[in-house]
């Protein structure tokens, strides 16, 4: 792997004797100790850590958390075999990990299954879009995000959730009747579809009946009741939280829209943050069937390797989009639109300077992966961190082959 550069996300270093920003502390025994024992004091005998068998002892080497050799990389890597290009082009330049041929059989079945529950359960589109839900290939997309995934019913849950998630991106905020106007307000109470309104007898039934009243939050209300009747408390609201993220980034890109502002560079990758698909690759353990912790998964470097996850991952969908969004109607923010217009590029020599800040993120990304697995040796966090590596590789191999909905500018 090559080595890192700076991430374009990092401020100039503090001064001496500060820790770096965004930086997670070095991890200590004692603090690895804490987390594998569990929470003590009275009444929490019970509560501890299922992570299988005896905790693995810290080794002095924790604490200062070497950076990591290459193969200390290479073993995080997913099970990735050799993978032919299939149809579409890799954006020129761009780093990233080939895949295998998602598992036609499961592909077919996830296809079948989340169209029955479009359809029938939720009611989500009507007839005229049906052809855009079929294009989206959401089956063949989240068969390749979670090779680990034990069942299909497991693959369902991700995939209710991705599919509920673009309705209320299109519908709310852009394709199909989204707007910025207003946007907040149907975003709240979409969100109420996610974590539950605690009110008064009186007024629940109201509440109760707008969840039924449009196409999102039938799909959010639907895909969160199967959600948390198969993943743990705190997963679950791990992933409410992570949805709250992103409605902040929409209503971030949605005010910008609304006064005509372009962002700098570092603004937009601070939105981008918030608006991307960090809800997905934050539920791999649920989706594989099992937990991390909830205090490995709080833990602040834990947070890192999957913020910049969400980030590199966004920044595909940038590069792969651009020339959809410039086709439409409207001046669509992406990255290579902000860079070309704050740092005075052609629109060329923008896209590919995006190229690099994607690949710069990648491997941040990589390296920040492979320094947790060093300073948390437990089996769930390796196993963790593999999933989300694998959820990155499935979603550029999404984006590269999805021709219905992509094609590159004509850049090279």
């Amino acid at each position: 792997m090559p080595e890192p550069g700076p991430s374009p996300l990092q401020p100039s270093p503090p001064p001496a004797g500060s820790p770096a920003a965004g930086a997670p502390r070095a991890v200590t025994p004692s603090v690895l100790d804490r987390i594998l024992r569990g929470p003590s004091g009275l009444g929490t005998a019970g509560l501890q850590l299922g992570l299988g068998g005896e905790p693995p002892a810290a080794s002095a080497a924790t604490a200062t958390a070497p950076a990591p050799s290459a193969a200390t990389a290479t073993a995080l890597a997913p099970e990735r075999p050799a993978a032919p290009e299939a149809e579409g082009k890799a954006v020129p330049g761009l780093y990233h990990h080939p895949v295998a041929e998602p598992d036609p059989a499961r592909v077919e079945e996830v296809s079948r299954r989340i169209k029955a529950w479009a359809e029938d359960e939720v009611q989500l589109y009507p007839e005229e879009w049906e052809g855009e839900f079929d294009g989206f290939s959401v089956g063949r997309y989240m068969v390749a995000c979670h090779p680990d995934a034990p069942t299909v019913d497991h693959l369902m849950l991700a995939t209710r959730l991705m599919v509920a998630e673009n309705a209320v991106d299109d519908c709310y905020c852009e394709d199909h009747g989204g707007s910025p106007v207003g946007l907040g307000g149907r975003l709240l109470l979409a969100h109420t579809a996610l974590d539950p309104l605690h009110t008064t007898d009186e007024y629940a039934p109201g509440w109760l009946r707008s969840l039924g009243s449009d196409a999102p939050r039938r799909a959010y209300r639907s895909a969160m009741d199967h959600f948390v009747r198969q993943a743990t408390p705190s997963q679950a609201d791990r992933y409410r939280h992570d949805m709250a993220r992103l409605h902040l980034g929409y209503l971030a890109e949605a005010a910008w829209a609304q006064t005509d502002h372009v962002p700098e560079v570092w603004e937009y990758l601070a939105m981008r943050q918030f608006n991307n698909f960090r809800p997905c690759p934050t539920i791999t353990d649920s989706v594989g069937g099992y937990e991390l912790p909830a205090d490995l998964h709080a833990q602040p470097a834990m947070q890192r390797v999957i913020a910049l996850a969400g980030n590199a991952t966004t920044i595909v969908n940038d590069l792969y989009s651009y020339t959809k969004e410039l086709a439409g109607p409207d001046r669509h923010l992406n990255l290579p639109v902000v860079i070309a217009e704050r740092e005075e590029l052609s629109e060329r020599d923008a896209y590919l300077k995006a190229v690099e800040v994607h690949n710069d993120l990648m491997h941040a990304f990589e390296a920040a992966a492979a320094d947790v697995a060093a300073a948390f040796p437990v089996p769930n966090v390796v196993r963790f961190l593999r999933g989300v590596a694998a959820w990155v590789d499935g979603n550029h191999y999404w984006h590269r082959t999805n021709t219905y909905r992509y094609s590159l500018p004509d850049f090279w």
